[in-house]
């Protein structure tokens, strides 16, 4: 695992330092980018000319029209660059270039505006800071590439680890892996998954603040390089019947003073008392996030027994089937020592994700969670009376059950503020409400010729 904290060079990059960045590679336009709270990335473009304006004092866009946003009376917000994240868009042209730096959101007093998703993880890193906390994660996001965006028609038949010729894909991952990297993204690798024209690329650890927006690119990345070969890429958790589904596992650990505070040479599993308490909050805690994690009506197509996605809250070393795993280590590298969540998928809000998982450990760390025993029987070979027997509950299984415990969550309403709180319950419901009124292809394929 590679330590480093790329929040600080929030401190070290200067308004100065950016325009001059501008004028050495002849940008001349710069895109402004945030997200909706549903993880939408959103973006305006500015001129050259207004930069130095934009750094000193923000742009102000109309809010209103942003989903989970203000409301049209109270609709006047500032987009204020975090000079730290200026990047040039590599496959935008080289004359007249285009960059990016992602805003925080303001309201016209200047103050923080509280339905930010980007301001929900920087205010929850800073509470961990206070503690001496450094919160590090590593996703691994996974995506289907398809002919067309109107047919899930695959372009390989590939599996798991397959090379060519089987692997069409291999070079879109090579030119995704080599833009990313161009945007200062380390990337760990990439590969093949197990369903036909299924991919993943895996982030190198860092801190959370980091990927979160690294994640953003990282998407958007993906579908650049995939329109340039006329191939359409999806991060919808579930686009292919009988197959796997898109997830996005995150590993993660818990630094003070550059030290790993989940490792324990002593423990078997080489877990601290730290992290077992971390390990626990999350699992007590992960049924009222599973809306955050998966967000969508067609996340809950992917957490279906058979097809590699937990079902159940618990966790194990091994066993794959668990919501959470901790991952075998060598003993001489312990900072590599970490606990992994399978449950979230690529189409989740990164910022509000990590804000809520890293509170959700702190507040086991805090109250002394304790962490059962771990299950290493296959939870989709179990039958209902021996998960019952084990005492391990099922995760929502539809949105709208997803929806109902969120409701309840003190934790969440706590982390993501009252208003991202309500205005999700608000947005999921009527999503929710518009799935459920549909007519599906199956309920023709199955009723119509019969009833």
């Amino acid at each position: 695992m590679k330590k480093k904290i790329k929040t600080n060079k929030i401190m070290k990059t200067s308004n100065e330092f950016v325009l001059k960045k501008a004028h050495d590679f002849d940008v001349k336009f710069i895109r402004l980018w945030f997200t909706d709270i549903l993880g939408i990335l959103k973006s305006f473009a500015i001129t050259v000319e207004e930069l130095e304006k934009a750094l000193d004092e923000g742009i102000g866009f109309d809010g209103s029209s942003i989903s989970g946003f203000a409301h049209i009376e109270e609709s006047d917000m500032i987009a204020k660059p975090d000079p730290s994240t200026f990047q040039l868009l590599p496959w935008r042209p080289k004359e007249s270039a285009v960059a990016r730096m992602f805003c925080d959101i303001l309201l016209p007093d200047s103050s923080y505006y509280q339905g930010d998703p980007r301001y929900v993880l920087k205010n929850t890193l800073k509470k961990a800071s206070a503690k001496g906390y450094r919160f590090y994660v590593g996703p691994e996001l996974e995506h289907f590439y398809f002919k067309s965006q109107s047919e899930v028609e695959p372009i390989d038949r590939g599996g798991f680890l397959d090379l060519t010729p089987l692997d069409t894909g291999s070079d879109l991952r090579r030119e995704t892996v080599l833009m990313l990297e161009q945007m200062g993204i380390n990337v760990a690798y990439s590969h093949h998954e197990n369903a036909p024209s299924q991919h993943e690329i895996g982030f190198r650890y860092d801190d959370a603040f980091t990927i979160a927006d690294d994640v953003m690119t990282y998407r958007l990345v993906v579908k650049e390089i995939a329109l340039k070969h006329n191939i359409y890429a999806t991060f919808m958790p579930k686009p292919i019947n009988g197959v796997n589904g898109s997830g996005m596992h995150i590993h993660m650990s818990l630094f003070k003073d550059d030290k790993n505070l989940f490792f324990d040479k002593k423990d078997r599993n080489n877990l601290s008392n730290i992290g077992k308490s971390f390990l626990a909050g999350i699992l007590k805690n992960a049924k009222e996030l599973v809306l955050v994690t998966n967000q969508w009506v067609n996340s809950y197509k992917r957490l279906v027994s058979g097809y590699e996605a937990p079902t159940h809250v618990c966790w194990a070393r091994k066993n794959r089937s668990t919501l959470i795993r901790v991952p075998a280590i060598s003993l001489n590298k312990p900072d590599s020592c970490r606990i992994e969540t399978r449950g979230p998928d690529p189409a989740c809000n990164p910022y509000l994700v990590f804000s809520l998982l890293l509170y959700s450990g702190l507040e086991g760390i805090e109250k002394n969670y304790a962490l059962p025993e771990p299950i290493e029987e296959n939870i989709h070979q179990l039958s209902p009376s021996q998960i019952i027997k084990l005492g391990i509950e099922p995760l929502p299984t539809s949105l709208y059950k997803a929806i109902e415990i969120f409701k309840n969550s003190k934790l969440a309403r706590k982390v993501l503020g009252e208003h991202i709180f309500n205005e999700l319950i608000e947005i999921k419901t009527r999503e929710w409400n518009d799935f459920n009124s549909q007519v599906t292809q199956y309920e023709l394929e199955k009723y119509l010729p019969i009833l």
